[in-house]
């Protein structure tokens, strides 16, 4: 199959895509919402003839070591993901691609957040690159696979799933289900890039227990908050000793912090001349590939433990979610296969460390399939009120993707 049938496959589907993405982005599918979404989402990838089921999630998730809790009280029943599948003839690899349905809430002041305004070739709604535009991509490319009738040797397999935001519980609810396949790209808004190595993230909470009393009574007293603050030295020094023992990483090493710590969220007191007897702090962590996310919890309990300062009484730390890293040589034929398809199309992919965290570890490290980062968009304004995306970019995303899954599949 030539390029130049791929590229007019993208080009003559593009106005239909953009009214898909459109309609997507209407849906308002914040973590534990999207359930009118991916009923929308299988009737139309039914509609345009590719296979589509249902993998239902149900409440026994939330006893996996592995769940995430940033969002409380979620409830599964009658909740699903999709898996797509555009099936080959067993000669060749299978290719999986995943993708996430959900968003997170609106940005303050923006405008419009779930009614798409444009602005000539570019859309502006919350989920526009982050990661609706990536799904409208894989959509697309999907339906130019099924109208070219390549003839593919392996399956090319979608994932759509629920709740990447708050910790990827969609995509663990499949790890378990025991998907496999010869290789894996999980589809996020990269710039042009192709992330080998994506950083993994512990998200924490900390709960400080202190006396509680009058501003006249020092000595008696012992403010929560005050203990809060100093946990956040002593976490913020922890985060500079592990920063400097993770160096060594060349993907990694050009980036100042790929790692913060950040501090999101404190809670504490109700009155100005009263110290609080209880406060809560919340934040997030990254980690390298040196550290496993059980080795980071752990430390994390050492370093407030050390020293005297704090005392196994005086708080407790639990983790909202715990991300590994997800590591594959850059040499391996996965990306270097995705590498020369972009190359072959005059698009420029270049190698690198993806700064954030998200669901490659699931696959990469629970399934043990390699795993890359790529698709459409730019993280630059994921998450902001200025959330966009190009259909130029979508549609130079689908027909990588599209060149990319004909190559793949058509050996082992």
């Amino acid at each position: 199959m030539d390029n130049a049938a791929i590229r007019a496959a993208v080009e003559a589907m593009l106005p239909e895509t953009r009214r898909f993405l459109c309609d997507l982005l209407r849906f308002p599918s914040t973590p534990g919402l999207e359930h009118e979404e991916m009923l929308w989402l299988e009737a139309r990838f039914r509609e345009a003839g590719v296979p589509v089921q249902r993998r239902a999630m149900d409440d026994r998730l939330r006893d996996d070591p592995d769940y995430s809790t940033p969002v409380p009280d979620l409830e599964y029943a009658g909740r699903f993901n999709l898996r797509a599948c555009l099936p080959g003839n067993g000669a060749g690899r299978n290719l999986l691609l995943n993708v996430h349905t959900d968003v997170v809430p609106p940005s303050e002041g923006q405008p419009t957040p779930w009614e798409p305004r444009a602005d000539g070739d570019t859309l502006f709604a919350r989920g526009a690159c982050d990661d609706k535009g990536p799904l409208a991509a894989l959509f697309l490319a999907l339906r130019v696979l099924r109208q070219l009738r390549p003839g593919l040797g392996g399956d090319v397999i979608a994932h759509l799933v629920c709740e990447e935001e708050n910790g990827g519980n969609g995509s663990l609810a499949m790890a378990r289900a025991g998907e496999r396949a010869d290789g894996c790209i999980v589809l996020e808004p990269s710039s042009r890039k192709l992330f080998t190595s994506i950083r993994g993230a512990v998200w924490f909470r900390l709960v400080f227990h202190g006396r509680a009393g009058h501003s006249g009574q020092a000595g008696r007293t012992r403010s929560a908050l005050l203990m809060a603050r100093d946990a956040m030295a002593v976490l913020e020094r922890y985060h500079g000793d592990l920063l400097a023992a993770s160096r060594g990483f060349p993907l990694f090493d050009p980036y100042p912090n790929p790692m913060p710590i950040t501090f999101g969220h404190l809670q504490a007191g109700n009155w100005p001349a009263a110290a609080p007897s209880r406060a809560v702090l919340e934040g997030v962590l990254g980690l390298l590939p040196n550290r496993t996310k059980e080795q980071v919890c752990a430390e994390m309990r050492e370093v407030l433990l050390k020293g005297g300062q704090f005392a196994e009484t005086d708080f407790e730390l639990t983790f909202m979610y715990r991300h590994d890293c997800s590591v594959v040589d850059p040499a391996h034929d996965l990306p270097q296969g995705l590498q020369r398809a972009a190359l072959a199309l005059g698009v420029p992919l270049t190698m690198d460390a993806m700064t954030a965290s998200c669901d490659a570890w699931f696959y990469s490290r629970q399934r043990g399939i390699p795993t890359v980062v790529y698709g459409p968009g730019t993280l630059a304004v994921a998450h902001s009120r200025d959330e966009q995306i190009a259909m130029a970019d979508i549609a130079e995303a689908a027909t990588v993707l599209t060149r990319f899954a004909l190559d793949y599949c058509q050996a082992r």
